[in-house]
């Protein structure tokens, strides 16, 4: 679509927009063939679906490109927010709009199965299947639910064989696990049903409730035994207890006051997203999933939509829900939540403490993820994440590109640059720079130089994407404030809306701070971010420094091979590209020098009297 006949759609689309009525609704986006491409919600369908159709710069880069599809909208008025995200979430299931959080169904996810027979066993299972059972989950980690559904097994001793009850009571003697105290062996037909389905309940309160909460229900029952004077069922109690802190040791315990809860949490490097899901049971991290989103979260309310659908598949509803960011509409979906598990439900934010640093944890394993995906690390993604919030940056900055001067005394003036990108040096994409505009020292003028060129350079190339050709995410300048502002003319000349900032040093020319326009921002408290800087600033010192010395060398050689009669400084640059050193060259004979490029007889027979006028 053309400019102006994009910004004609948008003013139609306004207009309509403005004339929506104050209320609660869904509204759904249709492109030009009328599929629908986006639905969403609104406690007030004017303010909400008007404000995609004002200015495009306050927009993330996914909602722009869907504002950009959008030829027309509809909506539907509901009677509060709650109806209108129930009916959001039935409609995104029905038409699965390209701009939504989509998530697959859950087929490969593991259960814990309940015989439905009178005599009950417990197993894991991959399938659910409609056959009278009752299934636990699912869960994604079919580990877990193996060794969890084992160790309830041998805590309870409960049977794992084939054997039926009560048809195969005395039919064949006990198996090795009623020998090694890890079944009540019913097969003897000696146990009472009450007894049996006692261990049943304990150990489905053990799978649902994990180890702290069995725990504490198996230590009320042992007392209540006690004081009946049944000091028979209290021993056997007390065994189990003893059984489950036994195997609790062995488990990795997260935090004990956790209690029983969903954690999620969202990363983004502004081309895809992450949703990481953490499942914790009686003070212990039972499950964990991530969902990665080829779009990155760029509404409000996406966040309430990945919740609705992720727990429309079948998952049970945890009584404790920690997010990592407010819900706009906390209270619908807290609603939704309450009315599918039966009980009220809590959604929290936590900003310090320990639910904070589990909400921490979190997102650092979504940002890890992420990472695979690109061959990163979550370190790598954590730092540039810190870097952006830091600098107030639009997106992680992941092409970044640095610059340092070096001369000395105004002689040789030049300038590197150096590329990261993903947090690592890209050395392919280094450039040196020699100061051509002036002599003398100016290292403003030499920056602004260097970046006139480099911008020039992107003006011809940037149809390719490459090298020149990309612009990058930030550009970080070896010096303070003074090649800030000789730099943003620059920028402005060649209108490139880049992040600029510059990279202070103190008198011990250890990294300080980071300076703009704004003002001085000190890292030295953030160690991730400093030590990020530090390598950085030091790497395009280490590299402008070194073609500064090259360039000085090369001189020094020029110099004094120019001091030969015959010999200018195409001829002794030819003769050091030739023989390298001036050393090969003093040992050249004069055949040898004579064979070099440009060289003639005379100017060789120079050359060689030159260096052999002492012997």
């Amino acid at each position: 679509m053309k400019n102006e006949e994009f910004k004609v759609k948008i003013n139609e689309l306004r207009k309509k927009a403005m004339a929506l009525p104050l209320s609660p609704g869904v509204y759904i986006m249709h492109d030009k063939s009328g599929k629908i491409i986006y639905i969403g919600k609104a406690k007030a369908l004017k303010n909400r679906v008007s404000q995609y159709f004002g200015s495009q710069n306050n927009h993330p880069e996914k909602v722009r490109r869907m504002v950009e599809n959008v030829n027309d909208f509809e909506y539907i008025i509901c009677d509060s927010e709650f109806e209108a995200l129930i009916l959001e979430c039935s409609l995104i299931k029905q038409h699965s709009p390209k701009y939504n959080i989509l998530l697959k169904d859950d087929k490969g996810y593991s259960y814990i199965r309940v015989s439905p027979d009178k005599w009950r066993k417990i197993t894991y299972e991959l399938q659910k299947r409609d056959d009278g059972a009752l299934y636990i989950g699912p869960y994604k980690n079919s580990f877990y639910v193996k060794q969890s559904v084992e160790e309830a097994n041998k805590i309870f001793k409960l049977p794992t064989c084939n054997r039926k009850f009560p048809e195969d009571f005395g039919k064949a003697r006990p198996c090795l696990n009623f020998h090694i105290k890890q079944c009540m062996a019913p097969c003897r037909g000696k146990l009472s049903f009450k007894e049996y389905n006692e261990n049943v309940e304990q150990a489905l309160d053990f799978l649902k409730g994990g180890s702290s909460k069995s725990l504490k229900e198996l230590t009320a029952q042992m007392e209540e035994a006690s004081e009946k004077l049944d000091f028979e069922r209290a021993a056997k109690i007390r065994d189990k207890i003893a059984a489950v802190k036994k195997m609790s040791d062995k488990q990795k315990v997260v935090s004990v006051n956790v209690p029983d809860q969903d954690v999620i949490a969202y990363f983004t490097d502004s081309e895809r997203g992450c949703f990481q899901v953490f499942r914790f049971t009686g003070g212990r991290l039972c499950d964990h999933e991530n969902f990665i989103v080829n779009s990155p979260m760029g509404e409000a309310g996406e966040l309430s939509q990945f919740i609705v659908n992720y727990y429309s598949l079948n998952r049970e509803v945890p009584r404790n829900l920690t997010l990592d960011r407010e819900l706009d509409d906390k209270e619908a979906v807290e609603k939704w939540l309450s009315e599918k598990l039966g009980r009220r439900v809590y959604i929290t934010f936590p900003q310090r403490g320990e639910q904070a640093q589990l909400v921490s944890m979190c997102r650092k394993n979504a940002a890890e993820a992420l990472a695979q995906i690109k061959g990163r690390t979550s370190r790598e993604y954590s730092v540039l994440e810190e870097l952006k919030n830091i600098l107030g940056l639009k997106s992680i900055p992941e092409y970044i590109e640095s610059y340092d001067i070096s001369n000395l005394a105004g002689t040789e003036n030049v300038a590197g640059m150096i590329v990261y990108e993903n947090g690592k040096p890209l050395k392919k994409a280094y450039k040196k720079f020699k100061i051509k505009g002036f002599e003398g020292q100016d290292d403003y003028a030499s920056m602004a130089e260097v970046l006139d060129r480099r911008f020039t350079e992107y003006e011809e190339l940037k149809d390719t994407g490459e090298g020149f050709g990309r612009l990058p995410d930030l550009i970080l300048l070896d010096g303070g404030k003074g090649q800030v502002s000789a730099v943003e003319p620059v920028l402005k000349k060649h209108n490139v809306d880049v992040p600029l900032f510059g990279m202070v040093k103190d008198s011990s020319h250890r990294t300080r701070a980071i300076t703009g326009s704004g003002g001085e921002i000190t890292i030295t408290s953030r160690r991730s971010v400093f030590t990020f800087i530090s390598k950085m600033q030091d790497e395009v010192h280490r590299f402008s420094i070194g073609y500064h010395h090259t360039r000085r060398k090369n001189a020094a050689f020029k110099s004094s091979l120019t001091d030969i009669d015959g010999v200018g400084e195409v001829r002794a640059k030819s003769l050091l590209k030739h023989f390298r050193t001036i050393k090969n060259i003093r040992e050249a004979d004069l055949a040898e020098l004579e064979n070099c490029p440009s060289m003639t007889h005379d100017s060789a027979l120079a050359v060689y009297n030159y260096f052999h006028r002492d012997l």
